[in-house]
């Protein structure tokens, strides 16, 4: 019986020194990337842009459902981008709350006629509104369908080859988008889709939808989330984007052309994980189209969010990412492990399925292996200590790397007590907040399984002192 459970823990401690060897590559792949940029002089050239007759208009879609805390203060941010050409379009999907009539009021909007063109599947549009104060933004009211549906909404009413994707509580910076679609005017559109980094306002002074002020906020629930965002975009997105295996652009800001969008179908229906299952059907469709077309990740442009700031609110969040993973690689599946689909078959979806979801599987077993192990004596000190470290090393240390390549590169933290902060918090990881994170992926797989599917409860407080 022993020799049983000597081998169940020999089997978690390989695979997360396996795991942690793998994110320790990607970390290697982010710095040598981050390094070659660092120094630049990046705004001359996104200056350029802003005159440059190669610089393709965008449609800025932003889905809303029961987001009145802040929809106002993030269309004002958009309303001031430096960006040559662009419409904004925000999609109310059947809101309960007051989001149609704050859009309205504040932004003086009445009811247009606009082409309306049925390139991808979507729910009744009732009324398409338009600003009397910016020609260039307009409010599309529609029939509740979930997020997918409200963004192709979006694109069927948008004019514009480019649509980039926002969420309704988002806030970019200024040269964001000419950041993001540098690489794709750059590559002379071999580049398709680019997404940029997502960070947490929570802690932020922000006034009229701008971030004057970059700060930590007090609530370490936040803070947490903020150090597995640098985690997840400086080193897994920097990391997969280098060799073209990429397969999440957050749809909290991404840039898509829209006609390979139209051509893979639009955003699915009835998934959670509407932004993932995308980017895989496009990676999908290049290959059968025999292309060689790139999708990549962009560190340096911004877009700054309202983190949940509650365990339950969090959960929620946690359990429909974790939801929409399993969907996605469920509705791929014959992707995984097959040549045909080159890289993205043979180490990104197997990276996904075995690391980013059935991780949390392992871990969760790694925790119960190591308490009964020692409560009913039938692992030793010394193994239980081993589990220990490698349990530590792959929860804690990865979130550590993370916080020294933001220090390193794009610094948005000014103090250095900020990234001391950062670093403290991120040591303590494993001890209690991976434990949660863990519990919430089980919870999100179980859901997948059973099949539930909605937009999930996700309250806003808003993070602009105008809201």
């Amino acid at each position: 019986m022993n020799s049983i459970f000597d081998g169940f823990g020999l089997a978690i401690f390989l695979y997360m020194v396996g795991a942690s060897l793998f994110y320790l590559v990607l970390f290697i792949f982010s710095f040598l990337v981050l390094r070659r940029e660092k120094g630049l002089n990046k705004k001359v050239p996104y200056e350029d842009l802003l005159i440059s007759d190669d610089t393709k208009p965008i449609s800025i879609l932003v889905p809303a459902y029961n987001e009145e805390s802040g929809i106002v203060s993030s269309i004002r941010s958009l309303l001031s981008m430096n960006y040559k050409e662009y419409e904004i379009i925000v999609i109310n999907d059947g809101s309960t709350d007051q989001t149609l009539e704050k859009m309205i009021n504040s932004y003086q909007m009445t009811a247009t006629t606009v082409t309306i063109r049925k390139q991808v599947p979507s729910n009744e549009i009732k009324t398409v509104y338009q600003s009397t104060l910016f020609e260039n933004l307009f409010l599309v009211d529609k029939v509740n369908g979930g997020k997918s549906d409200a963004l192709n909404a979006g694109i069927n009413t948008s004019r514009f080859p480019y649509i980039c994707t926002l969420d309704g509580d988002s806030l970019l910076e200024q040269d964001a988008l000419l950041k993001v679609m540098k690489p794709i005017i750059d590559s002379n559109e071999q580049v398709i889709a680019t997404g940029g980094s997502v960070r947490i306002a929570n802690g932020c002074v922000v006034e009229k939808g701008e971030v004057m002020t970059v700060s930590l906020p007090r609530n370490p629930i936040v803070i947490m989330q903020i150090i597995e965002y640098l985690r997840a975009f400086l080193i897994g997105r920097i990391g997969l984007s280098r060799y073209n295996l990429l397969l999440i652009i957050s749809g909290a800001f991404g840039v898509f052309n829209k006609s390979w969008v139209i051509k893979a179908g639009g955003y699915e229906r009835g998934t959670v994980g509407e932004d993932m299952e995308l980017v895989v059907r496009l990676h999908k469709l290049i290959v059968e189209e025999k292309s060689d077309k790139q999708l990549q990740y962009i560190p340096d442009p911004v877009c700054w969010t309202e983190a949940p700031d509650s365990i339950s609110i969090l959960s929620r969040q946690r359990t429909r990412w974790q939801r929409g993973l399993f969907e996605t690689l469920r509705t791929h599946k014959n992707m995984l492990m097959n040549p045909k689909y080159r890289k993205v078959g043979l180490v990104s979806m197997p990276y996904f399925l075995f690391i980013e979801l059935f991780g949390a599987v392992v871990e969760g077993l790694a925790y119960i292996y190591i308490i009964l192990g020692l409560f009913f004596s039938f692992i030793s000190i010394e193994i239980s200590l081993l589990l220990l470290l490698v349990t530590w090393f792959y929860g804690c240390y990865i979130s550590m790397c993370g916080v020294l390549l933001e220090e390193w590169s794009l610094r948005r933290y000014p103090k250095k007590r900020h990234l001391l902060t950062l670093f403290v918090y991120a040591s303590t990881e494993m001890f209690w907040y991976r434990p949660l994170t863990v519990w919430w992926r089980l919870e999100g797989i179980w859901h997948a399984i059973n099949k539930r599917s909605d937009w999930g409860i996700m309250t806003r407080k808003g993070i602009s002192k105008d809201d």
